[in-house]
């Protein structure tokens, strides 16, 4: 039967190092696995923009962006989350009141806020966009400013009391650790979007496997029956009912054979 397989990009897909690397073994894998007829889908936190060209170029039947808000199948959209202009301008309004340091991610961009707190981590996110040629001069201020989902550093004198209060009655909030925070409006989870597609192809939970590496996989893998973690990611293995091997040596095609999604060659590298 036809199965459907989630993956997250960073840290399973692709290297999380400068190198970016995609290993030869992944590329085999997921060209056998659609060979075979199963369904391939990227489900990230990243909103569409955001993903690398040299990961579509893999080869995928669907996207799912912005952690469940926004959801392609063969070039077709058929979720997207679109907030409205007022509701983000109170929002980002209410957001710099509290002193935390914003990042607002749309589906075509990113919008930052040069009235709020600056610190070092949003420096740093700076000169890797501008190295990797994503425009950082979009600001709040601008007539088009709308985003799908944000995220926030913790500065020391930020008023993290009242930014979750303010913040959670609209979205669910994400601890991704040392102080960086996800919001993502209520009801939209990398989860609800893969509910989302079972129901939409009429493909079976137990016909479903998800890949991922770290707790923010945490909704995607718990979503199915059969969850894998990449190697070396130690602190999601509690929670998933396979563990591959690291990305580097051959961890997408030896989870996918692991569950028999794949027939033909051996990987082709290591």
């Amino acid at each position: 039967m036809q199965s459907v397989i989630f993956f997250d990009i960073d840290g399973t897909l692709i290297t999380e190092d400068a190198r970016h690397l995609i290993p030869d073994s992944t590329r085999k894998a997921l060209e056998l696995v659609r060979a075979n007829g199963h369904l391939t889908f990227i489900n990230t936190g990243r909103t569409t923009f955001n993903v690398r060209p040299q990961v579509r170029e893999l080869g995928f039947d669907g996207l799912i962006c912005g952690c469940g808000t926004y959801i392609e199948f063969g070039g077709e959209v058929l979720l997207y989350n679109q907030l409205t202009q007022e509701h983000c301008r109170r929002t980002a309004a209410a957001v710099r009141e509290c002193g935390v340091t914003p990042v607002y991610e749309h589906k075509d961009g990113y919008f930052f806020d040069r009235l709020a707190v600056r610190n070092a981590d949003l420096e740093d996110f700076l000169v890797s966009f501008v190295e990797e040629g994503i425009p950082v001069d979009r600001d709040i201020s601008d007539p088009e400013f709308i985003y799908d989902k944000f995220v926030v550093w913790e500065n020391p004198h930020a008023d993290m009391e009242r930014f979750r209060r303010v913040i959670s009655r609209d979205y669910d909030m994400i601890d991704r650790g040392n102080g960086f925070w996800e919001n993502v409006p209520r009801g939209f989870s990398k989860a609800t979007a893969m509910d989302f597609i079972l129901d939409k192809l009429g493909i079976p939970r137990e016909n479903a496997y998800a890949i991922g590496d770290s707790m923010n996989d945490l909704p995607m893998l718990q979503a199915v029956e059969h969850s894998i973690a990449m190697g070396g990611a130690e602190v999601i293995y509690p929670y998933v009912s396979y563990v591959t091997t690291p990305i580097e040596e051959d961890g997408i095609y030896n989870a996918l054979a692991h569950f028999g999604l794949l027939q033909g060659s051996a990987p082709t590298s290591r």
